[in-house]
């Protein structure tokens, strides 16, 4: 199992890629760059790729309206470049808020749509043929009545070397036929809230689905899941739940804030967990202003399962117990004054 992060910006992103150096020297694997509506991530790729020499390097995540799929493949082709094949392309959706308040971009048929772009990319890496699409959302060259008609396939250009025609596509999809698709065409999934002995009550039968139509030169689906993580012997009891305590705000956020009421996929998660009652309180309680109540309001067991915080042997157990889930990504957020020490630790602990 590897260790994966998200970047945090906390201090500056020339701090937190300097962290990222020390971390990496220490056994982190996979560091993870998210973008929404902030800095684009892909200027942070290449940043990160010339201070560091072994660590992937992630997208976590961009979204598939705001770039052709062809800039998409252009784009991941040049930051496996300057990485020396240490790039992975992770791909969401995002939401309408975003896409067409922010993009001024129809929100349409987004599964279909990054579908669409994870064929698009693989068929122009491996520069068989010029690329040409015919599909529900990536009509490419333009049809007939469109633009000049001028337009024509074209094979991307070397950059001075062969392109990785196999870079990784991780898919952050939430539920239902979005899981499916992931199951059957993405390298890996990025889920959230990941509950390793409860995530089949949520996500068990499209998972099963969609592995079922899998191509097996795709290899085996990686998962990367986990959370916040502190490893000490006095983290029992009280002491344990006020650590496990700060994940409760992000927590209430998702879970209650994400989307309208009847369109808040986080909100469903917890329900499908078994925290119905819960899930609608700390809806409510978010909704109507009293976040700090709606952090309080989120499970506690749902906040301790998706997060690993406590002495060494518990730790062990549920890494476990990830491991057993099909986790072969473990992402950790290292809490404490020494971040170094719990990267090293954990990758004692895994072996």
């Amino acid at each position: 199992m590897k260790l994966s992060m998200m970047l945090n910006y906390a201090g500056g992103f020339h701090a937190a890629v300097d962290r990222v150096v020390e971390l990496e020297k220490a056994g982190l694997d996979v560091v993870w760059i998210a973008e929404a509506y902030s800095a684009d991530a892909i200027s942070q790729v290449g940043y990160l790729a010339a201070k560091t020499s072994r660590v992937e390097i992630g997208t976590g995540i961009v979204n598939v309206y705001s770039r052709t799929a062809a800039l998409m493949a252009m784009t991941a082709a040049g930051c496996d470049y300057v990485s020396n094949g240490r790039f992975i392309l992770g791909l969401g959706a995002s939401g309408p808020q975003v896409i067409e308040g922010f993009h001024g971009v129809p929100y349409e048929k987004p599964m279909q749509r990054i579908k669409e772009y994870i064929d698009a990319c693989r068929m122009i890496w491996k520069r068989e043929q010029p690329f040409q699409m015919d599909g529900q959302t990536v009509k490419v060259p333009l049809p007939a009545g469109q633009g000049t008609g001028l337009g024509k396939p074209l094979k991307i250009i070397k950059p001075g070397q062969e392109i990785r025609t196999d870079i990784p596509i991780w898919w952050a999809s939430l539920m239902g036929l979005s899981v499916q698709a992931t199951a059957e065409v993405a390298d890996g999934w990025l889920p959230i809230f990941f509950d390793p002995e409860k995530f089949h009550n949520v996500w068990g039968d499209d998972l099963k689905k969609g592995l079922a139509k899998r191509d097996p030169s795709l290899g085996k689906l990686q998962i990367s899941a986990g959370g916040m993580v502190a490893i000490d012997e006095s983290l029992t009891g009280d002491a344990q739940k006020k650590i496990l305590d700060f994940a409760r705000p992000n927590a209430a956020l998702y879970i209650g804030g994400m989307g309208a009421r009847d369109k808040n996929f986080y909100n469903t998660i917890c329900k499908k967990y078994g925290y119905e009652k819960e899930a609608i309180e700390v809806q409510d309680l978010y909704l109507s202003g009293e976040k700090d109540k709606a952090a309080a309001a989120v499970p506690g067991e749902m906040i301790e399962k998706s997060n690993l915080v406590g002495p060494k042997g518990y730790i062990k157990e549920r890494l476990a117990a990830y491991k057993e889930a099909g986790v072969t990504v473990l992402s950790v957020n290292p809490v404490g004054p020494d971040a170094v020490k719990t990267i090293e630790t954990l990758k004692e602990m895994i072996g």
